[in-house]
């Protein structure tokens, strides 16, 4: 008959040792994980910078088309 069989306890053991380690593994960030991470964060700071600038270019083409609104108007009166 098989060991572990007739020790249960060593067989739960085991599988507990090895859930752990596995636990352990998952925690610890390689290379590719940390520059993945780095890569998130350039791409959120481009997307922000960019949403600004739209805002902006928005802003500046908004004022521009009052002025020529108003100077269209002022020729018609």
């Amino acid at each position: 008959m098989n060991e572990i069989h007739q020790r249960p306890h060593v067989a739960l053991l085991l599988a507990a040792v090895l859930a752990v380690g596995g636990l352990y593994g998952c925690k610890q960030e390689g290379p590719a994980e940390t520059a993945g991470k780095k890569i998130d964060q350039a791409v959120e700071k481009t997307g922000d910078a960019l949403e600004k600038a739209g805002e902006k270019t928005g802003d500046a083409l908004e004022k521009a088309g009052d002025k020529i609104e108003d100077t269209v108007k002022g020729d018609k009166k």
